[in-house]
């Protein structure tokens, strides 16, 4: 079984497909280096970790490696290759930067698509309910009660997954003793 999407023509060329755009992602993410992945765990340690030295106090500890040649041989690390280590890790928080924006740009984009087919869905409903009222396109009835059916379990589900209500709120008492 292969795990290739199928691709879809692409009308426009000058225009990336969806499936154009995640074979681009996947050689783009082969030819980056250090890209790993990090369980919700590892990140949560990492992030604490990074609170405990925040940036500022990090770039100045950095520059003590600069001032002593003991320093760097202590810890060894050449300050050059500290220094580069900084440097790419800038330029990489830019890329991720502009790696953020550009997901929220394409499910912006997909969010508006969905919209419109539930418009388009709404309409087509709506229009087919009126039409199948008259006998001559009896062949939309099944349609319409398919949706009116799919409609029903929908509010079924909706109405199973409403919060429970809050228990009653027990009654303080004091404990003094009346006097």
């Amino acid at each position: 079984m292969s795990n290739a999407t199928p691709v879809t023509p692409n009308p426009d060329p000058a225009k990336l497909a969806p499936e154009q755009v995640i074979a681009q992602l996947r050689t783009m993410s082969s030819q980056i280096e250090d890209v790993a992945p990090l369980s919700s765990e590892q990140r949560k340690l990492i992030r604490q970790r990074l609170r405990i030295l925040p940036k500022p106090i990090v770039e100045a500890s950095i520059n003590v490696i600069g001032v002593l040649d003991n320093v760097s041989q202590a810890i060894g690390q050449p300050l050059d290759e500290v220094r580069q280590l900084q440097d790419d890790s800038l330029r990489w928080d830019a890329v991720a930067d502009e790696a953020r924006a550009f997901l929220k740009g394409i499910e912006g984009a997909n969010l508006n698509r969905r919209q419109r087919l539930s418009l388009i869905g709404m309409q087509a409903y709506a229009i087919g309910t009126q039409l199948a009222k008259d006998p001559e396109n009896a062949v939309l009835v099944p349609h319409v009660e398919e949706v009116k059916r799919l409609k029903g379990v929908s509010r079924r589900r909706k109405a199973k997954q409403a919060p429970p209500t809050p228990a009653p709120a027990l009654e303080v008492t004091s404990t003094q003793p009346k006097s």
